[in-house]
C-alpha cells in the first residue's frame, strides 16, 4: 500500500492498513525527521554513546541510579547547582548571590512582597535554580502565614508566560512549515473576524483589539468584538490577540489547541511538567486569593472601561485558587486552554525551554532558523518582537537582547539567542496584603544579578 502523502497546507489525520482495523496517525508537512525529534540524550547510561556533540545542559534525564553516568546526585528541592565550572563573581559562589536576590525579593518589598520565589540561570558557565518562602499560605485577615515552602519543582501558573512558551512557539514551528503565513488577514484562518489585520499586526500587539475584555460575560465571541483602537497605529498590549493566536494555531493545525501545543511543543522539547493543567498531587503555588482582582477591574473600569459590571456574572471563586488558572477568561470562558493563559509548569522546564531557544540554530530540525530569528527581530516597538517582549542584559563589554515575557501571577521567562543563556523566575506575588509588587520588577532583579554573575 502506498504511504499517506502529507497535505502541504496543514496537517491532517491519516489511516493505514485495510479492513475493521487501522491504525490513525498524522502525517506532517515537516521534513519527516521533525516529527520525531527530542533532546539528544547526554550520557552513556541513556544512549549507549560517549561520542555526542551537543551535551544537554538541563543535566541527564536517565532513570539510572545517580551518578551511574556521571552527574550530580539529586541535590534538596531548595538548591541544585549542577554546573561546577569557576564563575567570575565579586559576590561569592553562584548560589549565595541567587540565595540573597531570592531572599531580598520576599523581604524588600515589605507588604507587596511575595511570600515566595524560585529563580533560575542557566549558561555556558552557570546551572543553578534556587527557592525561598512558602508556595502556600494561611490567612488571618490581612496577616499572611507561611504553610508549604516554596521549591525549585513547586509548579506554577504561568499566566502570560503561556503566550512564548505555548503559542508563539507553536508558531514559529506552524510558520516554519508553511501552514501559517505572517502577513495573511486574520480573518484567512477566523472568517468569522472582523478587520484586515494580520497574524503579524496580533503578534505585535498592533491590532487595535481591547487590551482586555470579560468573555465570561459578553455573548460576542472574542472575532466578533468592536476594535478599540485603530489597527497598526500604536502597541497595545492584548490578551485578545493572543487568544485569536490560539484559535489561528488550532486551525492551522487541524485539532484543539491543547493537542497542536503537545504536539508541536511540549512533547518535541520534552517539556515533561508543562501543560494546559496543573497535575493531580504535584506541589503547586497558590495563584491568587480568589477572583476579587478582575471583579475589581469591572467595578471600577480601570484600566479597561469595558461596559460590564461583576454583578453580571454569578461563577466568581471565593476560594483560594490552587491549581486553577487565576485568569478569569482563561478558566470561566475557556476552560484553563487558550493562547493568551492557561499553562502551569515549574522553573525547570522553563529553563529547558529557554536553553532551546537561546540555542535555537542547533535546532534547525524543529524550525527555521531564518523564520526564529524573525520572530526575534523587534518590530515598530523597541522592546516587542513577534511575541517577546524585549530586555537589556548588561554583559562585559556589551548590553545584549533578552527575549521573554512574564506573567501576571508572577513568573517569567527569557533567553538570549545564539549565547546559551537563559532564566526564569517563578513566584505568587499576587499572595499579598498590598500592593503587590510587579512581575517587571522581579524579573528584573533576575537580569541584574545574572549581569552581575556574568561579569
Amino acid at each position: 500500500m502506498a504511504p499517506c502523502r502529507s497535505d502541504r497546507r496543514r496537517p491532517r489525520i491519516c489511516r493505514q492498513g485495510s479492513g475493521s482495523v487501522s491504525t490513525p496517525h498524522r502525517t506532517w508537512p515537516f521534513p519527516a525527521r521533525w516529527a520525531s525529534w527530542r533532546f539528544p540524550p547526554s550520557c552513556i547510561v541513556c544512549s549507549g554513546e560517549t561520542s555526542h556533540a551537543r551535551q544537554d545542559r538541563n543535566g541527564c534525564r536517565c532513570r539510572a541510579p545517580p551518578n551511574a553516568c556521571g552527574s550530580p546526585p539529586a541535590q534538596s528541592a531548595t538548591r541544585v547547582l549542577a554546573d561546577r565550572r569557576p564563575v567570575r563573581s565579586t559576590e561569592g559562589s553562584v548560589v549565595s548571590v541567587l540565595e540573597a536576590t531570592a531572599a531580598r525579593l520576599i523581604s524588600d518589598a515589605g507588604d507587596g512582597a511575595p511570600p515566595g520565589v524560585v529563580l533560575g540561570i542557566n549558561t555556558p558557565g552557570i546551572k543553578a535554580s534556587v527557592s525561598a518562602g512558602h508556595r502556600t499560605v494561611r490567612w488571618e485577615g490581612d496577616v499572611r502565614h507561611g504553610v508549604a515552602a516554596m521549591t525549585v519543582e513547586t509548579y506554577h501558573d504561568l499566566a502570560s508566560v503561556t503566550k512564548v512558551v505555548a503559542t508563539t512557539t507553536a508558531l514559529i514551528r506552524l510558520v516554519s512549515a508553511g501552514l501559517v503565513d505572517l502577513d495573511s488577514a486574520v480573518r484567512r484562518y477566523l472568517p468569522n473576524f472582523t478587520g484586515d489585520a494580520t497574524v503579524r499586526d496580533l503578534l505585535l500587539h498592533r491590532a487595535g483589539l481591547w487590551e482586555w475584555y470579560p468573555l465570561y460575560i459578553s455573548p460576542r465571541q472574542v472575532e466578533e468584538l468592536p476594535r478599540r483602537y485603530e489597527p497598526r497605529q500604536e502597541r497595545h498590549y492584548s490578551d485578545l490577540g493572543f487568544i485569536l493566536l490560539g484559535r489561528i494555531i488550532a486551525t492551522a493545525f487541524g485539532g484543539d489547541l491543547e493537542r497542536a501545543v503537545t504536539e508541536l511543543v511540549t512533547t518535541p522539547l520534552e517539556l515533561i511538567n508543562t501543560r494546559f493543567a496543573h497535575p493531580a498531587g504535584e506541589p503547586v503555588a497558590t495563584g491568587a486569593r480568589d477572583d476579587r482582582i478582575e471583579m475589581t477591574m469591572l467595578d471600577t473600569g480601570r484600566p479597561y472601561p469595558v461596559p460590564h459590571r461583576s454583578t453580571e456574572f454569578t461563577g466568581w471563586r471565593q476560594h483560594s485558587i490552587d491549581g486553577e488558572v487565576a485568569d478569569c477568561n482563561a478558566y470561566h470562558a475557556f476552560g484553563g486552554v487558550a493562547g493568551h493563559a492557561g499553562l502551569f509548569s515549574n522553573v525547570p522546564d522553563l529553563l529547558r525551554w529557554a536553553t532551546a531557544l537561546a540555542d535555537y540554530e542547533e535546532h534547525d530540525v524543529l524550525w527555521q532558523p531564518d523564520v526564529a530569528r524573525e520572530f526575534f527581530t523587534a518590530g515598530p516597538d523597541e522592546t516587542q518582537a513577534l511575541g517577546f517582549r524585549r530586555y537589556r542584559l548588561d554583559l562585559p563589554g556589551e548590553t545584549v537582547t533578552v527575549l521573554g515575557h512574564p506573567g501576571y501571577v508572577g513568573c517569567a521567562v527569557g533567553f538570549v539567542p545564539g549565547r546559551g543563556i537563559a532564566l526564569a523566575l517563578g513566584s505568587n506575588r499576587l499572595l499579598v496584603p498590598g500592593t503587590p509588587v510587579s512581575t517587571e520588577t522581579l524579573f528584573t532583579e533576575l537580569l541584574t544579578t545574572t549581569s552581575t554573575l556574568l561579569q
